[in-house]
């Protein structure tokens, strides 16, 4: 609707015939870019919830690469050309960084952009700072992130039978009326009328 009253706008305030090509080209011009731009945040989105559904599984490997001896950043690289997707590419992304001599809290802010990485980026800049073993903490990440899904994936389902229980109770509730209600409405009425 927004391109299609751009464009008669501009019809209407130029008028005739350059105003109707004018408007035309205004209303497609705007209908492509609300495209584009709609396509951009689908894209975004499905990204989110691709890093959101690989998180765990980053974890999960990130933990027994660490506790088979790996140091974190060669596990990090490891983990994130075996997994790819967003939480692949910010991991070896990061390892690298990291491997090349950058800051190992800028290395992995990458990763801290994604949907519920944050914790696991931390660890690995914390891990990689001081040392200080990370099997146990990304296993525990993880967990923590699967069970995060499990409480998302439930939300969406109650959600849904929600949702659908209004289009159903919709479908439903004229056929009620109709054969359950109105017939006794109609009867008594007729008794009343037949009364008086």
């Amino acid at each position: 609707m927004p391109p299609a009253g751009v464009g008669c706008g501009a019809w209407v305030l130029v008028g005739g015939l350059p105003g109707a090509a004018l408007g035309l080209a205004v209303g497609a011009g705007l209908w492509r870019w609300h495209g584009r731009r709609a396509a951009a945040g689908r894209a975004e989105s499905a990204d989110g919830a691709e890093a959101a559904r690989r998180l765990p599984l980053a974890a999960d490997l990130l933990a027994a690469c660490i506790a088979a001896g790996a140091g974190p950043v060669i596990a990090a690289q490891a983990v994130g050309e075996a997994l790819g997707g967003p939480v692949g590419q910010a991991l070896a992304r990061g390892a690298a960084e990291v491997r090349l001599g950058g800051e190992p809290a800028d290395a992995w802010r990458r990763l801290a952009a994604l949907p519920g990485a944050a914790a696991l980026a931390r660890l690995l800049a914390r891990a990689d700072e001081s040392g200080l073993p990370a099997a146990a903490p990304a296993a525990r990440l993880a967990s923590d992130a699967r069970a995060e899904w499990a409480r998302g994936a439930t939300a969406r389902a109650r959600r849904a039978a929600v949702l659908i229980s209004a289009p159903v109770g919709l479908c439903f509730l004229p056929a009620f009326i109709a054969v359950g209600v109105l017939p006794v409405v109609i009867g008594l009425a007729g008794s009343v009328r037949g009364g008086r």
